[in-house]
């Protein structure tokens, strides 16, 4: 025990005394509806430690139940993240397709309009890997009666030449490639000369007298002096034209009138009967009935090989 100093004991017994006093009256003594006092006092003495206690409990069970919910949260936000990412891939693969829908739509319109010159649909499914070589692969080859210096086109205009035929596939050499050409003429005058690739995706007309008289936006034709495409076939439209200061002809840059960067589908020629242009341009028809694009003309007589869409 201890040790109390001899001259604190009277002190010591007597505080001892007075708070055994003290308890035994608060015991004795009794408050409104008869509570005790010693009750009242140790409420009140324990009221704060209580409330302190609970503070902590509900502290530990807020932090507890909000660490719990955010993990759900996060599971529940990665979840829809996924899903996010999942309707946007079949948005895209929606609008691929309703794309392609349009594209074959317009081709066979194109193909509807002009039955009486064979043709034959071929799906893009490559393309050289050497950036100075403009060479597309298509789905068709000599089976389906392509041969090489067949000419190649879409709807809007001239594509290109078949540079080599094989069983299944083929080569085109696209119109904007350095080695390729076209005969060709200009809209208003009938101005000949040859349209050549660059490597870039303008061309140039060649050969045209500085006396000319062009336009910028003059279309620019097919003249059928190639022996590879029939005549006023669209090749593009003058963007730049001006004397050369070194030549007595002038310098005419040409944009291609099909779309060389963004080929998917192209039509073959199989002969080189002109087109029946008085017609007009294609009428749209309907997207249903795309799939029958390649399906041979029944006025052709040609013999060819049915011709599927591509899918």
């Amino acid at each position: 025990m201890i040790a109390v100093p001899s001259r604190h004991r009277s002190l010591t017994l007597l505080g001892i005394v007075l708070t055994i006093q003290v308890l035994l009256l608060a015991v004795q003594i009794r408050r409104e509806r008869q509570v005790r006092l010693i009750r009242v006092w140790a409420v009140e003495l324990l009221s704060p430690i209580q409330r302190a206690g609970a503070w902590s409990i509900d502290l530990v069970k807020g932090g507890w139940g909000g660490y719990v919910a955010l993990h759900h949260t996060r599971q529940q936000n990665l979840e829809l993240q996924q899903e996010v990412d999942q309707l946007r891939l079949q948005n895209q693969q929606l609008q691929g397709r309703a794309a392609e829908a349009d594209r074959l739509a317009h081709l066979l319109g194109f193909r509807q309009a002009h039955a009486e010159v064979p043709m034959l649909g071929a799906q893009v499914i490559g393309a050289s890997p050497d950036p100075g070589s403009h060479i597309l692969y298509l789905d068709r080859g000599s089976r389906d009666g392509v041969r090489r210096d067949m000419g190649v086109i879409t709807p809007d205009g001239v594509v290109g030449k078949i540079l080599a035929a094989y069983p299944d596939t083929s080569q085109v050499l696209v119109l904007n490639d350095k080695d390729s050409g076209v005969g060709a003429l200009l809209a208003n005058t009938r101005t000949q000369g040859p349209v050549k690739g660059t490597g870039e995706p303008l061309l140039e007309m060649e050969y045209v007298s500085s006396d000319e008289k062009i336009t910028v936006g003059e279309a620019v034709l097919t003249s059928g002096q190639d022996r590879i495409f029939p005549k006023d076939l669209p090749v593009g439209n003058v963007v730049q034209a001006q004397p050369d200061a070194h030549s007595p002809f002038m310098m005419i840059r040409v944009r291609p009138a099909a779309q060389l960067d963004q080929l998917e589908e192209v039509l073959i020629l199989l002969t080189r009967q002109d087109f029946n242009l008085s017609t007009g341009d294609q009428t749209p028809v309907p997207a249903a009935v795309a799939p029958s694009v390649g399906a041979p003309a029944a006025a052709s007589g040609s013999g060819e090989a049915p011709a599927t869409a591509p899918q």
